[in-house]
């Protein structure tokens, strides 16, 4: 985001707007003496368009210019109204971890893990992605094709990012794959330990299909590793059918 200063009054009404903190007023007096701007830093902002959005300033001298590669992913990730062509789903993650899972994605014996670095006042660099994209993908961690993050890898089977994007940041960014169950467990180590070396916080998402007896496979896993978890559930209401049977012995 970016102020037209020949607009700008100062009001300073778009300041609260920014989740990350980047609007800022200051005195320029080498130019005109007394005079209050408004700027955003560019290093900090994440392109999330929030304070344009809110239309609260009052002479319309906020706006968003058309971003080259790689400052764009920063609005791929942070502005929810724009969409990726990669997945075709606007924000950070896929349709499957968002919604209920109708394509067989996350299937018995395994655990998605999604990862999410980065909130509002603090963001993330795409630096600290890739460390713990890094730390994931030795463990038979498959990264999803269609998220932005893969997307951004020079290298898959390491989780290195591109050298040109690392410098960006974003309000959060999500690194989304799965594992065997059996792995889980290294893999929730590797990003307790990716956790002491980022800038910036994380949470994890660990999902797994409920069994037919109404067991959660993963709960074991977490609770033998001495790891909180809240359980949330996504509910398949009739609004998507299933691909196929997922537990054909349960008929």
């Amino acid at each position: 985001m970016k102020v037209d200063q020949d607009k700008c009054i100062a009001c300073k009404r778009c300041i609260p707007y920014c989740p990350m903190g980047t609007i800022q007023s200051f005195h320029r007096h080498e130019t005109i003496p007394g005079r209050v701007f408004i700027q955003i830093d560019q290093d900090a902002c994440t392109d999330c368009g929030m304070c344009y959005r809110a239309d609260i300033c009052p002479v319309s001298a906020l706006y968003q210019p058309e971003e080259a590669w790689p400052r764009e992913v920063r609005g791929i990730l942070s502005n929810p109204l724009i969409e990726f062509a990669g997945s075709q789903v606007p924000g950070r993650g896929t349709e499957e971890m968002k919604t209920t899972d109708v394509k067989g994605t996350f299937l018995p014996g395994e655990a998605g893990v999604g990862v999410e670095l980065g909130r509002p006042g603090i963001g993330a660099y795409f630096r600290d992605v890739e460390k713990v994209a890094m730390a994931l993908a030795p463990l038979g961690y498959n990264f999803a094709e269609e998220n932005p993050v893969t997307h951004f890898m020079e290298n898959k089977q390491t989780g290195k990012l591109r050298p040109d994007v690392l410098g960006e940041k974003a309000t959060s960014a999500i690194i989304e794959g799965k594992c065997k169950l059996e792995e889980l467990p290294a893999v929730i180590k590797a990003l307790q330990k990716a956790a002491q070396e980022v800038e910036t916080v994380f949470t994890v998402e660990v999902i797994s299909k409920v069994t037919p007896d109404g067991q959660v496979p993963t709960k074991e896993v977490l609770e033998d590793l001495g790891v909180w978890y809240s359980i949330n559930s996504k509910n398949n209401m009739g609004l998507g059918e299933p691909s196929f049977n997922f537990y054909p012995e349960a008929q």
